[in-house]
């Protein structure tokens, strides 16, 4: 799951390296997803696939930063802990504490920016003043969701939803199969941080994972699919 605060108080023992190997299996889904797309921009020039896969690239490294952390807090991981204390040793942060504040920023930031720019692609209109605004709001939602997790989950939520509107109308129009499979592994994200923004306890949020696990899998049905067609 996207980190959170709660994320490390609400997860039982027992469930903890399901917790980690469900985020390394959406980083690995991600990252082939960004190949896929950097591969169709390279054969078609069309910028939108670039676009795409740089949205999926910025998902995939904050999972990464959730996979680093949740290593570092569960299990004591030395290398984690000795990058973080080397940060401070050479005064970039003044604490090991710190360094875990500041990751889980950069995982909340890399987040929401990477589900805008799939937001942006299918939106028809845009200008700079808009994406200036964007850009504010998303920064202020990951300032405020330090303190306040909800906030987070529920600007991914909206994200999400207008993704999922848009992939919808576009659906309507070309019924193409492939546009239903984005749909139905937003959709299950979408629920997945629902779950995550209205309670903090340790049975809905193993669920949420898994709800995220199961989207990131269909996400990876698309890419065999896609794969296999050619």
């Amino acid at each position: 799951m996207i980190i959170s605060t709660m994320d490390f108080v609400s997860i039982p023992q027992w469930f903890r390296i399901n917790n980690v190997i469900i985020d390394a299996v959406s980083f690995v889904v991600l990252i082939i997803f960004f190949f896929l797309c950097f591969n169709y921009y390279r054969l078609t020039k069309k910028k939108n696939f670039l676009y795409l896969g740089i949205g999926f690239v910025l998902i995939s490294l904050a999972q990464l930063a959730a996979i680093a952390l949740k290593l570092g807090v569960y299990y004591d991981v030395s290398f984690i802990q000795q990058v973080g204390q080397a940060i401070v040793t050479y005064h970039i942060l003044t604490s090991v504490k710190t360094f875990y504040i500041v990751a889980s920023f950069f995982n909340k930031l890399l987040t929401l920016a990477g589900f805008y720019i799939i937001y942006r692609l299918i939106t028809k209109k845009s200008s700079s003043g808009e994406f200036i605004l964007a850009i504010y709001f998303i920064v202020i939602s990951v300032v405020a969701s330090t303190t306040a997790d909800y906030l987070f989950h529920l600007t991914i939520v909206l994200l999400l939803l207008l993704i999922m509107f848009g992939y919808y109308e576009t659906y309507k129009r070309t019924r193409v199969s492939n546009t239903a499979y984005l749909i139905l592994a937003f959709s299950l994200l979408a629920i997945a941080h629902f779950i995550a923004l209205v309670t903090n306890l340790a049975t809905p949020s193993i669920i949420a994972n898994l709800i995220e696990l199961a989207s990131y899998l269909i996400l990876l049905v698309l890419i065999i699919k896609i794969i296999r067609k050619g």
